[in-house]
């Protein structure tokens, strides 16, 4: 996709959840959660993935960094394959590989005192002694912005943007490459959300760190982000930059996303008119035969209900799942 060499290159991926019934319980079908999910991820870049509740985005975030295991597919990470990865090996390179969750309230263990939290990725993960673990979790809480002197206080005693903070403090602890954000912004107040956000783009810039950001908010992803994919029933339906996203999209679901994004001034000549979807998602237990936007697609014709569209580049660095992204208006 870039001639830049990936920091992580996801091909193929694949994540069935299987339904099983019956008295002994046999699988019966699957839930298709990932159904062949390709991208990359540049150092030091953000990527936004963005979709409908439902759309496979959280799935995919975990199961790239082996939270859930693939039903198929490749996942490389600076050049090793993670999903040969025993366990021992796979625990070195997690170090690398962080996550930040969408509820600060639940990701936090109510037992332990900020200290803790913040500690425990370096009692697993290194060799340090109590004073340089001391002295790490006092430069991790100064650089999230929250007082290093909160270290014996417990997380309720905090708001959710010093909770979230408190996760992100975690999440660097190792020093980590990459960092997976799943909606870290969207259980919080909007005030805060930007408080969040502009430390995510601080800590990027002064640490190197490539993020993928997903989230429900359009613009806050176009604010953050570099390139966006667009993800519909497990399937990516558009991968760009975020300003050929947000100016030229081509596939029609990505078209109406983006309609749907408020403008500031609605009688200036940037408004455009709302495309409305007819329908919910389909359920993921069973997806369309052909494209799986064409119960819903404005401009589906009888090809899309039978034949899938390719996943491929229409030109340089845009890539789609149309059959017709070239001709729609």
């Amino acid at each position: 996709m870039d001639t830049k060499k990936p920091l992580v290159s996801v091909r193929n991926l694949k994540k069935h959840f299987p339904i099983t019934g019956g008295i002994l319980q046999r699988q019966i079908g699957a839930v298709k959660a990932v159904d062949d999910v390709s991208f990359d991820i540049f150092k030091g870049e953000t990527l936004g993935l963005v979709g409908e509740t439902g759309c496979g985005k959280t799935t995919v975030g975990r199961t790239m960094m082996r939270l859930y295991e693939p039903t198929s597919g490749g996942i490389i990470f600076d050049g090793v394959d993670l999903i040969a990865l025993g366990e021992s090996d796979l625990r070195k390179i997690r170090q690398r590989m962080q996550m930040i969750f969408q509820d600060p309230y639940a990701s936090l263990n109510p037992r332990m005192t900020v200290g803790s939290i913040v500690k425990a990725p370096l009692d697993v993960h290194t060799k340090m002694n109590s004073k340089e673990k001391h002295d790490r979790i006092q430069e991790l809480l100064d650089i999230v912005g929250l007082n290093p002197d909160f270290v014996n206080r417990y997380p309720h005693e905090f708001s959710g943007g010093q909770r979230q903070r408190i996760g992100i403090a975690r999440a660097l602890a190792l020093e980590p490459a990459l960092i997976v954000c799943d909606e870290p912004i969207s259980s919080l107040d909007v005030s805060i959300q930007a408080q969040v956000v502009n430390l995510l783009e601080k800590l990027q810039k002064e640490l190197g760190l490539a993020y993928l950001f997903i989230a429900h908010d359009l613009s806050m992803v176009r604010h953050i982000s570099d390139r966006m994919a667009v993800m519909y029933l497990g399937k990516i339906m558009e991968l760009a930059d975020r300003d050929s996203i947000y100016l030229h999209p081509v596939h029609p679901y990505t078209r109406a996303l983006m309609s749907a994004v408020p403008i500031p001034d609605p009688d200036s000549t940037a408004a455009h008119d709302r495309i409305l979807l007819d329908g919910d998602i389909p359920n993921p237990k069973n997806p369309p035969t052909g494209c799986n936007f064409n119960t819903r697609c404005p401009v589906a014709q009888d090809r899309c209900f039978v034949e899938e569209p390719e996943y491929r580049e229409i030109k340089e660095n845009h890539w789609t799942a149309c059959h017709f992204a070239e001709v729609t208006p």
